[in-house]
């Protein structure tokens, strides 16, 4: 029979401040957010009325149908999509050919490149050497800009880097004592085992190469491959003249309100990466947990 456990009132005060603290920084967070989406399905007369709503009286969908009215956004998606994918790939797999062999503690010379890395999260040389560097490397607008600058973050290595450290070297030597090469290892012990930690770092990474936008505005000069948060800005904070087009809409069709097509472009900026997130959440807390035990 399990004894029924009593909490002392200390406790039950301390839980419920908790939940309350909580709960209002829950609601701080979302409301705004669904303040926007509600605005996007407004109409002039609602938003003109009423200064903050989370369900608008009459739905209408015109500040969508007029941003997708050209293929400016739906470009600009297809831009943010190829960098997020590709650099995300491209980051996971540096960081892993990199993370595997610093986890090796009999590697020679391992202690000065992890010093090294560790110097890079310190000094950076800056933004206009960095310019300079793109620039002479030929990398000005291409999208490549985007991806190779930051190939591989110091900081997730080294959690990387300590999270192989902690897998068992009994498992490794059993692997190679069947024969199991160093890269069989890796791709067939390691990396099963580390999924946790290689899921964390993907959300990481493609969070950042989604939300990126001012590498391209130094780097890319050339509007059709500006990524979706470049044009979003260039819609929310200079003008909404290049959301849509209004002489390719039917006659009848009224423009939407400036207000409603920021807030729709805002929520096409936001809807995608909000959909990966939940896939990727229940790996989230328990990948860095495990990587930052142990220097």
């Amino acid at each position: 029979m399990v004894k029924k456990q009593y909490r002392s009132t200390g406790e039950i005060t301390f839980d419920i401040f908790n939940y309350i603290i909580l709960g209002i920084i829950g609601i701080a967070a979302i409301l705004p957010f669904l303040f926007v989406v509600a605005g996007s399905f407004a109409t002039e007369a609602e938003i003109t009325k009423r200064a903050v709503f989370l369900i608008p009286t009459t739905i209408s969908f015109d500040a969508y149908k007029f941003i997708f009215s050209t293929d400016t956004i739906v470009r600009s998606i297809g831009v943010s999509l190829y960098v997020t994918v590709i650099g995300t790939i491209v980051n996971l797999f540096f960081t892993v050919t990199m993370a595997y062999p610093m986890a090796k503690r009999y590697l020679m010379g391992r202690n000065l490149i992890l010093n090294m890395v560790i110097f890079t999260m310190l000094f950076g040389g800056g933004m206009i050497p960095t310019y300079l560097v793109i620039r002479d490397l030929q990398l000005l607008d291409t999208l490549n800009a985007l991806i190779l600058p930051g190939a591989i973050s110091a900081f997730n290595l080294i959690i990387v880097k300590n999270f192989f450290q902690e897998l068992p070297v009994e498992m490794e030597e059993a692997a190679r004592i069947d024969g199991c090469s160093e890269l069989g290892l890796l791709w067939k012990i390691v990396l099963p085992l580390s999924k946790p930690v290689l899921a964390t770092f993907t959300l990481f990474y493609a969070v950042g190469h989604w939300n990126n936008f001012f590498s391209a505005l130094l780097y890319i000069n050339d509007p059709s491959k500006w990524p979706l948060q470049v044009m979003l800005r260039q819609i929310v904070m200079l003008s909404q003249s290049a959301a849509g087009d209004l002489s390719l809409m039917d006659p009848n069709f009224v423009q939407p309100p400036e207000q409603s097509i920021k807030m729709a472009v805002i929520v096409v900026g936001t809807l995608p990466i909000m959909c990966v997130y939940p896939f990727l959440q229940k790996h989230f807390a328990k990948g860095v947990m495990l990587g930052s035990v142990k220097g």
